[in-house]
């Protein structure tokens, strides 16, 4: 796979508690002044996104890259994968906010593909997901598996 590099630009105007900043994605225009605060970030999200949003989406979007890919290799292509990603932050103490988990849950419709098939696709999905080593670099990553 070639080398992989893509941008987003960000704006913020204000303090943080009563500012409020646009994320864009720069390189494909995919989207555009995602709004986002920290009011919304913490709270009832109104409409609005947040960094741990898209890090729940980025590293889910990744993981089901890869499960497809691990289940294609097995002679398994996956007909459809379904994945939840929810990425938890919390007070680390000495550290202040982190990100301290990732939990991915994972259902797929897999023709012949068994449940022991498919939960091994998912651990070598994990194992070989970009994302995955990130987080799991100052966070936990649980992966949940099955057939639909």
């Amino acid at each position: 796979m070639p080398r992989i590099v893509r941008e987003a630009g960000i704006t913020w105007e204000g303090n943080l508690a009563r500012g409020a900043g646009a994320m864009t994605a720069a390189s494909s225009g995919a989207f555009s002044s995602l709004g986002y605060s920290a009011a919304t970030r913490a709270g009832s999200p109104e409409g609005k996104t947040s960094p741990e949003e898209l890090l729940a989406a980025a590293h889910g979007g990744c993981f089901t890259m890869s499960l497809a890919s691990e289940l294609t290799q097995a002679g398994t292509p996956p007909e459809r994968l379904e994945v939840r990603c929810v990425i938890t932050m919390d007070e680390v103490e000495g550290k202040g906010h982190q990100i301290v988990h990732s939990e991915i849950d994972a259902h797929g419709v897999v023709p012949g593909c068994d449940e022991a098939g498919f939960a091994q696709a998912a651990e070598a999905a994990d194992a070989g997901c970009p994302f995955s080593a990130l987080v799991r670099a100052s966070a936990t990553v649980t992966v949940n598996a099955s057939m639909r």
